[in-house]
């Protein structure tokens, strides 16, 4: 099928254009009988799947609402978030358009205020254009001027989703996979620290804010949206996030009391509350308690993030160092 022909300069596309070329990618079975198509993106909520939103003189293609894992909350629908079809090369996108947030969260007596910031995410996007361990894209205002970011999208395995897979045996998982995906983590972590050193924060660290690239096989960063202040540590938010990453991995999940209860209840009895994580008060940062072949250099690092810690790390470059550390130490 030839692409449809268009009015550039007019950047109008009329119905029956639209309707071709949405056919050159999802087939003319699944072209709507009535094409919407709209400008403006401030009430995200009637945008509906197979509309066509029209950005920077481009029509995309509506597909499904993407999904937030915040909190735990799985699959919880992101309405201003949305996959979509660039419909000039057929490029798969995600479509991030404006949805204000603001919460405050207590990490250790210290208070961070989070806030939505589509004007931060679209000035990291132009720092991180080069960078393999960043989402790739680029921002453009909408017809009532709201800041939308235009994603390409990444074909993947969620980080958390990977380490999950590995060795169910903790202990053979620690010997024998635990190094390698460490080392993932590192450049990760330096990742972060490129971030930093533009003097950009990500503001919100998570596992599952991790993709890994199915084509280079590289673990990249996604969700730059947030951003959040504090008087004690601008890049502490970004830090705590982290140390919850490197136990994740540590303990091959999340290590819970709820879980030592099922199936290691006597272990229960060698806990205290420093033990415990900062910030999710249910889950054990002192693996070593339960997991006695863990070096202490690598214990030492998380025990950072813990309830009975003294001292957090200031930098993401101390962080590195003790980590790097800790990380020569394995197996030894």
């Amino acid at each position: 099928m030839q692409r449809a022909q268009v009015n550039d300069d007019a950047g109008f596309y009329d119905s029956e254009a639209l309707k071709q070329m949405i056919g050159q990618y999802v087939g003319m079975t699944g072209v709507p009988h009535k094409i919407r198509l709209t400008e403006d993106t401030s009430d995200f909520f009637s945008i509906e799947y197979n509309d066509v939103v029209l950005l920077g003189g481009r029509p995309y293609l509506m597909r499904n609402n993407q999904k937030e894992g915040r909190f735990g909350i799985d699959d919880e629908p992101k309405f201003w978030v949305r996959k979509a079809i660039d419909l000039v090369d057929g490029a798969e996108k995600i479509i991030k358009m404006v949805f204000h947030e603001r919460y405050t969260a207590n990490i250790g007596g210290i208070a961070f205020d989070c806030v939505r910031s589509p004007k931060k995410e679209a000035r990291i996007l132009d720092k991180v254009s080069g960078h393999d361990h960043f989402m790739h894209g680029f921002s453009v205002n909408d017809s009532a001027g709201n800041i939308i970011r235009i994603i390409d999208y990444i074909r993947g395995t969620n980080f958390s989703d990977y380490v999950l897979s590995l060795n169910k045996n903790h202990e053979l998982y620690y010997y024998t996979d635990f190094k390698r995906v460490l080392d993932d983590f590192i450049v990760l972590v330096q990742a972060i620290e490129f971030l930093h050193n533009c003097d950009e924060k990500h503001g919100d660290v998570r596992r599952d804010h991790i993709i890994i690239d199915s084509v280079t096989g590289k673990g990249r960063w996604i969700d730059f949206d947030y951003t959040f202040t504090s008087r004690q540590n601008r890049f502490g938010f970004d830090l705590f996030g982290l140390g919850n990453i490197l136990l994740f991995i540590a303990g091959r999940g999340d290590v819970t009391l709820q879980m030592l209860q099922k199936n290691d209840p006597q272990a229960l009895q060698r806990l205290t509350e420093e033990d415990m994580n900062i910030v999710f008060q249910n889950r054990l940062v002192n693996l070593k308690k339960i997991c006695p072949y863990i070096n202490d250099a690598l214990n030492l690092v998380l025990l950072h993030f813990s309830n009975g810690a003294n001292v957090f790390y200031d930098t993401v470059g101390e962080f590195l160092e003790d980590l790097m550390e800790a990380r020569d130490k394995i197996n030894e």
